[in-house]
C-alpha cells in the first residue's frame, strides 16, 4: 500500500440526489453507487473482432459500460459474440426497429438503450418490450436526444427546449410504467451546455430515475471537453447524474480520459496523476512545457494517486511544490527538488525529470514498508 497521504486532500464530494438504483451488467447505477463512464464504440458492429479489440482499448482506458450501435440485421447478429466476450456490460443502441430490441435482449446485452421519438410504431410495442426486458433482468435507457424528438412533442414546444426534452422522457417513462416496467434511466441530450444543464434539473426534479448525463454531438476534442465539463461540473456538482458518456468526435478512448477527469476534479473519484504546472512567463527560466510533458510522460504509470509540480521560476514555485507531494521549483539550469514541502536535493536541470521519477518511486516503497 501506498502512503494514506499521496495525492490530493479528499475534496468534500458533492452530495448526491437521491435515486432508484439499477444494475447494468455487474455495474451498479444510481442509488449510493459511484458515477460510471461510458463510451460508444465506433466500429461496425457486426465486424465482431474489431468491436472487440475497441471494447478492450476502452476497458483498458477505464471505460466501465460500453455502447454498440445496431442500425442492421449482420449488427444484431453479432450481438451474442459481442455481449458474451466483453470484459464490461453491452448496451445496444437501438434506433428505428423495435425488433433489434428483442434481439438484444435474446442476445444477453446488458442494457437496451432506445430513442422513441424514432422507434417505428414504439407505442404499439411497449408491453412487449417491457415483458422481454422484464424477463430477462435488462434495464432500458429512455434516450431523448434533440434530434429525435418525438414529432408531437416538438410541435407542441416549436424547438428542442428543457421543457420539451423532459416532458418526452416522463411521457415515455410512463408508457413502460403502465405495464409495471421502471427498471429505467433516463437521459436528454442536446449539443448546448445550457439546455443540458436546465433540462436535467428540471428531469432531477420530476423523477427518481437514475440519469445518464451527455452533452450530445459536442464537437470535437477540445470543444466537446470544454462543452461536457461545463455542463458535468454544474450538474454533479448538484448531485445529478449517476452515469456520463462524454461524446467527442474523436477516438473513444478520449471521451473515457475526459470523463475520468472530470469525475477525478470533481471529487468523484480518486485522483490519480496531478499535474500542478504554471503557464510560464517571462520570469521562467526553463522550458516549463517540455519539462511538464516529459514529467508527466514519465509518470503516467505510477500505480499510486500522486500531486506534482512542476514549476519555473522562485516566485510561486516553492510555494506550489511544498503543496504537492513531489514537486521542483526551476531555475539558473537547476532544480529543486521538493518532497512533501522539503527540499530533498537540487540537481541539474537535466536530471529533474529521473529525480522526480525517483523521489515518486521512494514515496511508493516507503508505503509499501510501512504496509508490510
Amino acid at each position: 500500500m501506498p502512503p494514506t497521504d499521496l495525492g490530493m486532500p479528499p475534496a468534500p464530494a458533492p452530495r448526491r440526489r437521491v435515486s432508484r438504483q439499477l444494475r447494468v451488467g455487474s455495474v451498479p447505477v444510481g442509488g449510493d453507487a459511484p458515477v460510471s463512464v461510458q463510451s460508444m464504440t465506433t466500429t461496425v458492429t457486426a465486424d465482431v473482432n474489431a468491436t472487440l479489440q475497441q471494447i478492450a482499448e476502452l476497458t483498458a482506458a477505464g471505460c466501465q459500460i460500453v455502447r454498440v450501435a445496431v442500425p442492421s440485421q449482420d449488427d444484431a447478429a453479432a450481438l451474442p459474440a459481442i455481449a458474451a466476450k466483453s470484459a464490461v456490460p453491452v448496451v445496444a443502441d437501438i434506433h428505428f426497429q423495435p425488433k433489434y430490441v428483442f434481439a438484444a435482449i435474446d442476445a444477453g446485452c446488458a442494457a437496451v438503450r432506445v430513442n422513441p421519438g424514432n422507434i417505428r410504431r414504439f407505442d404499439d410495442k411497449v408491453r412487449d418490450i417491457a415483458r422481454a426486458a422484464a424477463g430477462a433482468g435488462v434495464p432500458i435507457r429512455i434516450g431523448v436526444n434533440a434530434g429525435s424528438l418525438d414529432p408531437r412533442l416538438l410541435a407542441r414546444h416549436g424547438s428542442a427546449t428543457p421543457e420539451a426534452l423532459v416532458e418526452s422522457a416522463l411521457w415515455e417513462c410512463s408508457l413502460f410504467e403502465e405495464h409495471g416496467f421502471t427498471d429505467i434511466k433516463i437521459s436528454v441530450k442536446h449539443h448546448d451546455p445550457v439546455t443540458v444543464v436546465a433540462a436535467y434539473r428540471r428531469l432531477a426534479a420530476a423523477c427518481d430515475y437514475p440519469l445518464h448525463l451527455g452533452v450530445t454531438e459536442a464537437g470535437p476534442l477540445m470543444q466537446g471537453t470544454i462543452k461536457s465539463a461545463v455542463a458535468f461540473g454544474q450538474l454533479l456538482g448538484d448531485g445529478i447524474g449517476d452515469t456520463i458518456r462524454v461524446s467527442l468526435s474523436a477516438p473513444p478512448v478520449e471521451e473515457v480520459k475526459v470523463g475520468i477527469g472530470i469525475l477525478e476534479s470533481l471529487g468523484l473519484r480518486t485522483r490519480r496523476l496531478e499535474i500542478v504546472s504554471c503557464p510560464s512567463c517571462g520570469r521562467a527560466q526553463v522550458d516549463v512545457y517540455s519539462l511538464t510533458d516529459r514529467v508527466t510522460a514519465a509518470l503516467e504509470d505510477f500505480p499510486y494517486p500522486l500531486r506534482v509540480a512542476v514549476m519555473g521560476c522562485v516566485v510561486n514555485g516553492p510555494g506550489e511544490a511544498r503543496e504537492a507531494d513531489i514537486g521542483v521549483a526551476s531555475g539558473n539550469g537547476k532544480g529543486q527538488i521538493f518532497v512533501k514541502g522539503r527540499v530533498v536535493a537540487t540537481v541539474p536541470e537535466h536530471r529533474i525529470v529521473d529525480a522526480l521519477v525517483e523521489e515518486a518511486l521512494r514515496l511508493a516503497e516507503s508505503g509499501e514498508d510501512e504496509s508490510g
